[in-house]
């Protein structure tokens, strides 16, 4: 049997190192600090200084923007007096945009508040340009130069939330208003910025979600730029399922045809269709919609489909990317079963 023996905590030296020179006063306790000369230390002229309440800076002067932020993160994730009894806390909102590196945001030194996620229980007020947000929600958390940052999506929604609430030009102080469009296009990669890497960025799904949880894609301003998203976004699938039906010789289909029974009736609008043998093709059809009333008119007409005996495939847009081939050789087993006594349907343009 074997046994791990625990680490010793870092020193005082270490862990200012790794948090660039800010502690907490549990840390200092912990690490045999005294209360009075921790107080000593940040009188007026001293070498250190109190930032937030129970966090100080190990150094004198004007603290820098990742201070800033280690002291915002460090004050919402302190709970109680020992260094161990701590709970979740995540950077969100503009500040943790701006980590990531979006350029549709100011830099650090022009952010003038730091929203900081953290359980709904805990009881904890805002302090200085710190502004706590609760969420019922289980806290996620992406290091991002070593601070824990709310994932891409919840801090987009966040920083929206900011921008629409305060009006345009006040979420950020004097820092020009959120630009909604740049900054979705941000997210899911579809524009320039300083973003490094595909972990800083998030899907057109996740996003999706995001502004529907928050009730900001209700806002018209947000949904005026999510649909310009989510339309490029379906574009680009729906042309390399384009390139994937002709790789696999299959006929050309009708593009998202308006089908209609011969009375008149309203079926459908599938992406694509093959009415020689009654195929309808749907591809990520939960991303049209926002709303459940949209997403009750897609499905119901998806239904209707099935119903008249159209065999319909649903395909998502991350699968025809991760397994092309996979996807081929279903369109041409559906193609070649085709539908069951399908009924008779005028095919119009959508």
């Amino acid at each position: 049997m074997s046994y791990r023996i625990p680490s010793p905590p870092p020193s005082l030296e270490e862990l200012a190192k790794r948090q660039q020179n800010v502690v907490t006063a549990s840390q200092l306790r912990a690490r045999g600090v005294p209360t009075r000369v921790v107080t000593g230390h940040c009188r007026r002229g001293g070498p250190w200084q109190r930032l937030l309440p129970r966090v100080y800076l190990l150094q004198s002067g004007e603290p820098t923007p990742e201070q800033r932020m280690w002291a915002a993160l460090l004050y919402a994730a302190q709970n109680g007096r020992e260094e161990g009894c701590r709970e979740g806390a995540v950077i969100t909102g503009t500040a943790a945009l701006a980590l990531y590196g979006f350029a549709a945001v100011p830099r650090l030194p022009a952010v003038t508040g730091v929203d900081v996620l953290v359980p709904r229980q805990r009881r904890l007020k805002d302090a200085g340009e710190v502004r706590i947000r609760r969420t019922e929600r289980e806290l996620v958390a992406r290091s991002v130069h070593g601070l824990a940052c709310a994932p891409v999506a919840r801090a987009v929604a966040d920083a929206l939330g900011e921008w629409t609430a305060g009006g345009e030009g006040q979420a950020f102080g004097a820092a020009a208003a959120l630009p909604v469009r740049e900054v979705l296009r941000e997210a899911v990669g579809r524009s320039g910025g300083r973003l490094a890497g595909s972990e800083a960025r998030c899907t057109v799904r996740e996003l999706v979600a995001e502004l529907t949880e928050s009730g900001l894609a209700a806002d018209l301003r947000v949904r005026a730029a999510l649909d310009e998203l989510l339309a490029a976004e379906r574009d680009a699938v729906l042309t390399r399922l384009g390139e994937l039906v002709d790789e696999w010789l299959l006929p050309v289909p009708l593009s998202a045809p308006e089908l209609r029974m011969r009375g008149g009736t309203y079926i459908a609008v599938p992406d694509l269709y093959w009415p020689q043998t009654g195929v309808a093709v749907e591809v990520d059809s939960e991303l049209r919609c926002v709303s459940e009333g949209e997403a009750a008119w897609v499905r119901g007409g998806q239904h209707r489909m099935e119903y008249l005996g159209i065999r319909v495939v649903y395909l998502s847009g991350a699968r025809l990317a991760a397994e092309p081939d996979a996807v081929g050789a279903e369109l041409r087993e559906a193609f070649r079963q085709g539908g069951t006594d399908v009924v008779e349907l005028l095919a119009g343009e959508g």
